[in-house]
């Protein structure tokens, strides 16, 4: 794959963590391998039951049914994003049940200390991932069968139904603004990769959906197909374009310069693409690995640090969150011991990059009453 040009964090718009350049294209390159973290080996398990490389540690923020802040934190856990708050922050969490769903938020303050915790989203379908937009709102995705995408204020303000987007199974987006669309993941096993063109940039009342379109291969050039019917009835979205590119089980979704990398947890792998050149190419297969055992399987949820590094969760696997280098090297950077019914959500950095939320869904009991959201904290790569 070409090899990644990755950004530092930086806060724009409304205090959503956003990301700039730090390094160059360099050449093409296979798709990344098994090596040493940067982090070094992970430790013993915690008090938490987290395995940490050395000099990080953890703490429990929430836990499903038990009260925070004087809130209840909702069932099963899922995609996350953080938010800049004045000097402090506000990290907001899907909750992937149905009937029930929605979304809640942590308010945090300069000290990490939990001072608010409430409902951003409610009445909703199995919101699974989303995507955080740079005009401050988070956008949280039913991941069900013609399902909504919702726009939500962090702060507690109302959210707002946004049909324009496409109804279908939906799971990650994000945003990209240099072209000012938003890319989507479609999480079944021949779903599509979409990007949707706001009539209005920050105004997603109306606009284009459109879909990849590219051959069958694993990577090439693509190009974008408007989706005629948005609404998917009676025929679905992705059997609306012609030659639209196939993907098992879209999953986690980041963007940055120029590049989005996606997963598709039906083959365990990471697509990268790139958008300066409208191609497509692949930055992980956990078949393609040549030396020793594949470090990440089950491919979930990812986001991107301010070093360059992305942090992909799995859904099973080890439990682990690993990391894939802007030197294409793969590697566990966390475990979670004692948790093997659950799967690894919403990993999401703070403004200032050296603290990483993320939950297990399903906690020690393998119930999605029983979501544990953690907060790691340490010498992140910056």
């Amino acid at each position: 794959m070409k090899r990644r040009n990755f950004l530092r964090a930086a806060v724009i718009g409304a205090g959503v963590t956003a990301f700039g350049n730090t390094l160059t294209p360099g050449a093409m390159a296979a798709p990344a391998q098994n090596g040493p973290s940067p982090y070094g080996a992970l430790r013993a398990a915690d008090a938490n039951g987290i395995r940490l490389p050395a000099g990080f540690t953890s703490r429990v923020v929430a836990r499903s049914g038990q009260q925070v802040a004087g809130y209840a934190w909702h069932s099963a856990p899922d995609g996350g994003a953080v938010f800049a708050d004045g000097d402090g922050w506000i990290y907001v969490s899907n909750s992937e049940v149905n009937p029930g769903g929605g979304a809640s938020a942590l308010r945090f303050d300069a000290n990490a200390t939990i001072t608010d915790a409430y409902r951003v989203l409610s009445g909703t379908r199995q919101n699974c991932a989303g995507g955080a937009m740079p005009w401050g709102r988070w956008l949280s995705c039913e991941e069900v069968d013609r399902g909504f995408v919702y726009e939500t204020d962090p702060w507690g303000g109302a959210a707002v139904q946004r049909p324009a987007m496409g109804r279908f199974t939906h799971e990650a987006a994000a945003a990209d603004p240099v072209r000012q669309v938003i890319y989507l993941t479609e999480d079944v096993p021949n779903g599509c990769f979409y990007r949707f063109v706001p009539t209005a940039w920050g105004d997603l009342a109306a606009g284009t959906l459109q879909v990849l379109v590219a051959g069958s291969a694993t990577s090439g050039s693509f190009t974008w197909g408007t989706v005629p019917d948005p609404g998917g009835s009676p025929t679905v979205t992705r059997d609306q374009v012609s030659g639209a590119k196939r993907f098992n089980g879209g999953e986690g979704l980041h963007y940055a310069n120029d590049t989005a990398w996606f997963t598709t947890k039906g083959d365990n792998r990471v697509w990268q693409v790139n958008l300066a050149d409208d191609t497509f190419e692949l930055a992980y297969d956990d078949s393609l690995v040549t030396n020793g055992s594949a470090p990440l399987t089950g491919v979930d949820n990812v986001t991107g640090s301010s070093s360059g590094d992305l942090f992909v969760a799995e859904d099973g696997g080890n439990m682990e969150i690993c990391i894939i280098t802007p030197d294409d090297i793969v590697a566990p950077f966390l475990r979670v011991s004692g948790q093997s019914a659950s799967e690894i959500t919403g990993p999401a950095f703070t403004p200032a990059g050296d603290r990483l939320y993320f939950s297990s869904q399903r906690g020690t009991t393998g119930s999605s009453s029983g979501g544990i959201t953690y907060e790691v904290t340490g010498p992140f790569r910056r």
